[in-house]
């Protein structure tokens, strides 16, 4: 999860629901201040975070005319906006967010903007100089050399990960209903092993520099060892900046010391945000910084993965394993929607010469049961992502899921293809509504997926001498009907709807 710098870091938002609808508030008394105008620097005081501190918000607004731009600076990050005026009226959205509705939305009324952010209403009121965020020593990154590889994600990591569903609300006792929930579903049986904390688990850093958690998780060393006991790994979450997504403390300056308490404590796997990091370093700084963090999980010893959540940016696809990354994000943050779920995958397309063991492209977490989109289409969202060899994460309730959704997560036909030991990833050809995605497989045959992208059913074929040039068939299995198939005259032919998919294994004489 982040607030977004490179476009559509919904998570940062969603992170920061308290913080960024108070920040948003500044906006509001902006426009009064001002002469009916929103230009000008406004602050926002935001939630208790559950260490204790409060949120902050500063907004630099320029209105001309209709138009409103300007930034939002929180303490976990900053994004440029852009927006509308209507009157009193105003609208904000995240500038490259690539939302179809504005986050923010208020008036101007009795000298205040007021409004709501998402589900939380806001008002806001001007900045002063107090007000400013304080200035961090700044710490010059590393010269790059490359970080040996630790030997783990041979194939793509399988789990679960708090953020989808619990965002700030994940705590001790959750996290260990939900490991319970993993292995009584069958999921740690099917291959999901990684149990990930997302943020918002940290306190306050005391005299010595130690970060130590908040009241939600008293006991890290004895929540991994419970993980561990039921025969899986864990994973925690943290920033290269001075805060997470979240407004908590991150590991600027930290970075030794945080590895050897994540070691200490007995994680598994580390998935390092960007954040507010933003806020101190340029893009062209992403490997270096991201390279610190390498070098420190190496020095503890402990085998820990390294998951690069920097949206993308940077080619990091070209440099992730030379910083230690076993994984790292392509995109900025999925959403549980069709449109954002397509758009994550076709950013895998270029990147797909960069997959393989040890190293994944990441197109962010999976939304499978949580409810916002059709049977139809979470099974065309778990074939995407095991054709393209992505780390697979769920992201639902794992204790409360339905047929439905234990048949689409726990269909270990379709797993083999995503943790296939080849580790190739797919690319797609599109011809009008349908796509079709080729993955080759260890054994010497293919996985073929055809996804329908219009609006009504259609019809597939798949050609045997597009699949295996100068080969042929030997045998074929749909994995969603679980049924074997048979090409006719070197060609085999299905109905698909709206938003499906058909995937088959497609084997070669």
């Amino acid at each position: 999860m982040r607030v977004k710098t490179n476009g559509s870091i919904w998570k940062w938002a969603l992170g920061m629901v308290g913080l960024v609808a108070l920040m948003l508030c500044p906006l509001g008394t902006i426009a009064v201040a001002h002469a009916q105008t929103l230009t000008g620097r406004w602050v926002a005081q935001g939630r208790t975070l559950h260490n204790g501190e409060q949120e902050k918000a500063i907004f630099n607004l320029k209105q001309d005319g209709s138009k409103l731009t300007g930034t939002i600076r929180g303490m976990g990050f900053e994004v440029e906006i852009e927006g509308t005026v209507n009157g009193a009226h105003f609208e904000i959205f995240g500038k490259g967010w690539n939302d179809k509705k504005p986050f923010l939305v208020g008036d101007l009324l009795d000298g205040k903007l007021t409004g709501m952010q998402w589900d939380h209403k806001f008002e806001a009121l001007p900045a002063t100089s107090a007000d400013e965020f304080p200035k961090l020593a700044y710490i010059e990154p590393p010269a790059l050399h490359k970080v040996a590889y630790n030997g783990l994600a041979k194939t793509p990591p399988m789990g679960w990960n708090s953020w989808n569903l619990f965002a700030d609300k994940v705590d001790d006792q959750t996290v260990r209903t939900m490991v319970d929930a993993m292995v009584s579903s069958g999921m740690r049986d099917a291959g999901y092993i990684y149990v990930n904390i997302d943020d918002t688990w940290e306190g306050l850093r005391d005299e010595h520099g130690v970060l130590h958690t908040n009241s939600k998780f008293p006991d890290m060393k004895a929540l991994a060892d419970y993980v561990h006991s039921k025969g899986l790994k864990i994973g925690i979450y943290s920033s290269p900046g001075p805060r997470t997504c979240g407004s908590y403390p991150a590991s600027y300056g930290f970075e030794e010391q945080d590895a050897k308490m994540f070691a200490a404590w007995g994680f598994d796997f580390l998935k390092y945000d960007w954040c507010s990091a933003s806020t101190i370093y340029s893009n062209d700084k992403l490997q270096p910084v991201y390279q610190r963090m390498g070098d420190a999980l190496q020095s503890t010893g402990r085998p820990i993965v390294y998951s690069l959540c920097e949206y993308g940016m940077g080619g990091v696809e070209k440099w992730g394993p030379e910083v230690g990354g076993n994984l790292w994000r392509t995109t900025g943050d999925i959403r549980d929607e069709w449109d954002s779920m397509i758009d994550n995958i076709e950013k895998q397309v270029p990147t797909a010469p960069y997959a393989g063991p040890g190293h994944w492209n990441d197109p962010d977490m999976l939304e499978v049961g949580n409810g916002h989109m059709s049977a139809d289409e979470y099974r065309t969202h778990m074939s995407l992502w095991s054709l393209t060899a992505s780390p697979l994460l769920a992201g639902n309730d794992i204790r409360t899921m339905s047929d439905v959704t234990k048949s689409i997560l726990l269909n270990k036909e379709v797993i083999a293809i995503d943790q296939d030991p080849l580790g190739k990833q797919a690319s797609p050809v599109k011809n009008g509504d349908l796509e079709t995605w080729v993955k080759p497989l260890a054994d010497g045959g293919v996985a073929v997926g055809v996804v329908n992208l219009g609006a009504s059913t259609a019809t597939a074929t798949v050609k045997a001498s597009d699949l295996l040039p100068g080969k042929k068939v030997k045998s074929a299995r749909d994995l969603w009907t679980h049924a074997d198939v048979k090409f006719t005259d070197g060609s085999y032919s299905a109905s698909v709807p709206s938003h499906g998919v058909l995937l088959l294994r497609v084997a070669a004489k």
